[in-house]
């Protein structure tokens, strides 16, 4: 993943994280969550140090 590749993926995460916040729908929340989710682990599988802390 390149570099411009992996801050979009961010973006969009930052995204859909701000629209989890603000949707009322229960159904909307948790559908949300899941693509977060997603989102957060194929950047865990491109970038293995991604959202780990640093030592």
């Amino acid at each position: 993943m390149t570099e411009r590749q992996l801050r979009d993926q961010q973006f969009q995460i930052a995204r859909y994280r701000r629209l989890e916040r603000e949707v009322t729908d229960p159904l909307a929340v948790g559908l949300l969550h899941i693509i977060i989710e997603d989102l957060e682990a194929g950047l865990r599988k491109d970038q293995p140090d991604w959202n780990s802390p640093a030592d």
